[in-house]
């Protein structure tokens, strides 16, 4: 009896989200959902395309779950909480009453919010447990978020140092502004080039560590996951 009440908690675990993660489904889901902000919501924003908050929601909501799967440090997961709420007002006060601080807090708050969604990515990515087609897909998601990551950097800088980048035409608003500084974080971390060109020395100081990032990142990444295949196969051998 006290065997089968086991196999029901553990199967209840599951349930609540275990089965999810060590499964993988949710870095696969997670990197599908950031995929499409980058290379679809994103560019288009500036055109008014809706649907950029259906698939944050679903990414905070993953990064929520996942960060709570994880054995690790509480003070983290506070953290994590805090600043995706309290993104969550700025970014909703701002859109409502746009005004240069609120503005620049919220560039700010995505910024630190996307670090730690990185964080959790890698986290996620590197428990044990064998190495499967769903944990490069992973690496792949936080490629993607460290892309995004910079351009909130280049995005803040641009708003604190009005003129840092020399754009062909104008951004017209914080839409067009996202867009367009997200696609050149994107050129600058894959080395494609972009007409976009950093003014200021220290948002060209920023452009060489993402160029640099954007090289160092694949290799790290490839690297790591062989010596985690490589321990698994003699953990199992």
């Amino acid at each position: 009896m006290n065997h089968e009440w086991r196999k029901i908690g553990a199967l209840s675990e599951n349930i609540r989200g275990g089965l999810f993660w060590s499964g993988d489904y949710g870095l696969t889901l997670l990197t599908i959902s950031v995929a499409m902000i980058v290379f679809v919501i994103t560019p288009l924003r500036g055109t008014g395309l809706p649907g950029r908050v259906v698939f944050d929601l679903i990414v905070v909501t993953l990064m929520l779950s996942a960060a709570f799967n994880l054995k690790g440090n509480q003070i983290f997961k506070v953290c994590l909480i805090v600043v995706i709420f309290a993104t969550a007002i700025v970014l909703t006060v701002a859109r409502i009453h746009p005004t240069f601080v609120l503005n620049v807090t919220a560039s700010f708050l995505v910024l630190v919010m996307l670090i730690l969604y990185i964080q959790v990515v890698i986290l996620v990515m590197f428990r044990a447990g064998p190495i499967t087609w769903s944990r490069i897909q992973g690496g792949i998601c936080a490629y993607l978020l460290l892309g995004m990551a910079w351009a909130s950097a280049y995005q803040l800088a641009e708003q604190l140092l009005p003129g840092s980048f020399n754009f062909v035409s104008k951004p017209n608003g914080v839409d067009e502004l996202t867009s367009k500084i997200t696609y050149y974080s994107f050129c600058t971390l894959t080395t494609l080039g972009s007409e976009i060109t950093p003014v200021h020395p220290f948002v060209r100081s920023l452009t060489i560590a993402e160029a640099v990032m954007g090289q160092l990142f694949p290799a790290i990444f490839i690297g790591a996951l062989v010596s985690l295949a490589i321990q698994s196969r003699s953990n199992h051998g």
